[in-house]
């Protein structure tokens, strides 16, 4: 590959399958209530998302994460034998897990090993980290994971960063952080949080960790910042971390009287419906948030529920 000239996404990444299969379970407000591991999500135009909520006291995050994929078909749909696949978290501060500021690390551990269970080749965890990588890789238990289950811890430095064609209504060339379009697939996995700019941040901001280039100038126009690398970073799937949010003084935070319990998961092939989703554990409807708004606006995905497969599971 020529890093001389700019490039697009369309160089750069491969085309992603959109499946289907057959869906048993009651309809309810829209949802289908499934038992877990029962049943596989049917898509209306290759749409699904499945909200997963832990209902018992006690309970195991991969357990939960386990019989979300089980709605969906099981990881096998979405990453092949042999695959490369990058999962992107929000680990961008140097934050303990209980403070909901970075994604939990045993929803990380979970995905890796469900990864490796479908014939993934190799995992590798990319984040391009705001505190020092290192520290946030410590605080955030991510090292930990990575650790304990062979997967490759991928640190942000200038020669992983390229220059490369976004396309975007802001943003057009602009260095991006290269193992996430040399993956095979890719899994978005941000926490749901609070933030003093974008209101909030989900999964289609979190993006902004996966390229370079001055970080406050990403946050100017930031939600058509947001829509302008969501266009460019089209993940195989989104995984939306809402075991603990951060309710108020986001992003970083930092006490625990900013945190909920929701022990909640929602896992799309539509980010725009993923994070449309999120925003109801907020108390906020999709149109209020701007980047939600028009993520639809260009065609990036769809919170109209009659285009969508949604179903709930409960554990």
């Amino acid at each position: 590959m020529d890093w001389k000239h700019p490039i697009t996404r369309r160089q750069s990444l491969k085309t992603l399958a959109r499946m289907s299969a057959g869906i048993t379970g009651v309809a309810i407000g829209g949802y289908s209530f499934l038992s877990p591991g029962r049943a596989k999500a049917e898509t209306k135009d290759g749409k699904f998302l499945v909200e997963g909520v832990a209902t018992k006291k006690d309970y195991e995050t991969k357990e939960l994460i386990k019989t979300v994929f089980e709605a969906a078909g099981g990881m096998g749909r979405f990453v092949s034998r042999g695959d490369v696949v990058v999962i992107k978290p929000n680990v961008s501060w140097a934050r303990s897990p209980e403070l909901a500021a970075t994604t939990n690390p045993e929803v990380i551990e979970a995905l890796i090993e469900l990864c490796l269970d479908a014939g993934a080749k190799k995992v590798r965890i990319a984040d391009h980290t705001i505190h020092d990588a290192r520290r946030c890789f410590a605080l955030t238990g991510v090292g930990q994971v990575a650790k304990k289950t062979g997967a490759d811890l991928v640190f942000p430095r200038p020669s992983l960063m390229k220059q490369m064609k976004l396309h975007g209504q802001r943003l057009d060339v602009w260095p991006v952080f290269v193992p996430l379009v040399e993956a095979d697939k890719v899994l978005n996995v941000p926490v749901a949080k609070d933030h003093g700019l974008s209101t909030l941040t989900l999964g289609m901001k979190n993006w902004i960790g996966a390229v370079g280039g001055r970080r406050s100038a990403l946050h100017q126009d930031i939600h058509q910042t947001i829509v302008d690398l969501a266009q460019f970073f089209k993940p195989t799937l989104t995984l939306i971390d809402a075991t603990r949010i951060m309710t108020k003084n986001g992003p970083s935070g930092g006490s625990p009287a900013d945190v909920a319990v929701k022990n909640t998961v929602i896992l799309s092939n539509d980010q725009v419906a993923a994070d449309a989703k999120a925003c109801g554990l907020f108390g906020y409807a999709p149109e209020e948030i701007g980047f939600v708004r028009l993520g639809q606006k260009w065609g990036l995905g769809t919170y109209d529920p009659q285009k969508l497969t949604q179903q709930k599971v409960l554990l």
